[in-house]
């Protein structure tokens, strides 16, 4: 019951009523990767996806990036595209979490050219 007040009242709990229902009438489901995250077309050819878990853009991987934005290209042909070793996993963003990218000059306590007033 809770999931459903979710849908009709919350956009980013993955989708809504809306989008459900547009869904069952014109949308028709182009794939999903390993992410979960589904992706679906219109007859029009509007593209939307369904987030597994948290809606956030920067979730849809480089697979289904071009996709996403009509750009046309080898990879939107194959979404199985091989990987090679030294290529590293999709990440979404990593801002604000204990995963983020802190610079070594960061941690080390980098020296003020000045005093500040305040002690």
């Amino acid at each position: 019951m809770l999931t459903i007040f979710k849908q009709i009242f919350t956009w980013w709990n993955q989708q809504t009523f809306g989008t459900r229902l547009q869904i069952l009438v014109s949308g028709k489901l182009v794939g999903q990767d390993k992410n979960g995250n589904k992706y679906y077309e219109s007859k029009s050819g509007k593209r939307w996806v369904i987030y597994n878990g948290e809606v956030e853009a920067s979730k849809i991987p480089n697979e289904w990036y071009s996709w996403m934005h009509h750009i046309n290209n080898k990879i939107e042909n194959d979404h199985d595209l091989k990987k090679y070793d030294w290529q590293k996993d999709h990440l979404s963003n990593q801002t604000g979490s204990s995963n983020s990218y802190h610079p070594k000059k960061y941690n080390n306590a980098v020296k003020k050219k000045y005093k500040s007033w305040k002690n």
